[in-house]
């Protein structure tokens, strides 16, 4: 049971706070909800006796929110080449509400973009999974929205440039001509 002032997080949503808990009645049906305030002044109601089902959760305390910076400073986990499989990949640790898959997808997402570019569907992913991040991590930090995202892309910027420049001066200083087999020098056969 949550109280009015708690921070908690709503999958597929981000994080905010109980504005209230209210009772009301639904579709004939008279039940307490949860009135949560998210970012960007939306409100959503969560049943208060299915909210731990729908995965509602406590927000993370601050300890917490430097794991959740060293999995942004860790090279990509693999993904799966196919891009639907990718995607649905994706939207499962979404789903889940876990804010270190969550920042897992952030960071994968960002070092794909970086590298090669998204898809829309892919680049309206990453914009989602970055929302949710965000909106947790101010929280927990007790920091400003522009001050955690500034944070998470310095993060993201860095690792990519550790782990993904190391990758391309290996492949640019081996010369590509010794990947081939060479000619034989046609003036020593006559």
């Amino acid at each position: 049971m949550y109280n009015v002032g708690d921070k908690v997080v709503y999958p597929m949503h981000g994080a905010g706070v109980i504005d209230s808990i209210e009772e009301k009645e639904v579709l004939g049906e008279k039940q307490s909800y949860y009135i949560l305030k998210m970012p960007g002044e939306v409100k959503v109601m969560v049943p208060t006796s299915t909210a731990e089902k729908h995965g509602i959760r406590n927000i993370i305390d601050k300890a917490e929110a430097e794991k959740v910076f060293n999995v942004l400073e860790q090279d990509e986990t693999e993904m799966e080449k196919n891009w639907n499989k990718r995607y649905r990949d994706n939207m499962e640790k979404m789903k889940s509400g876990d804010i270190y898959e969550i920042a897992d997808v952030v960071r994968n997402l960002s070092f794909k973009q970086k590298e090669k570019g998204l898809s829309t569907g892919e680049k309206k992913m990453l914009h989602n999974a970055k929302q949710i991040l965000v909106s947790e991590l101010v929280l927990a930090e007790h920091a400003s929205e522009d001050e955690v995202e500034e944070l998470v892309d310095n993060k993201i910027n860095t690792s990519f440039a550790m782990f993904k420049t190391e990758t391309n001066i290996e492949v640019t200083t081996g010369s590509i001509v010794n990947k081939f087999i060479p000619f034989e020098d046609e003036s020593n056969n006559t």
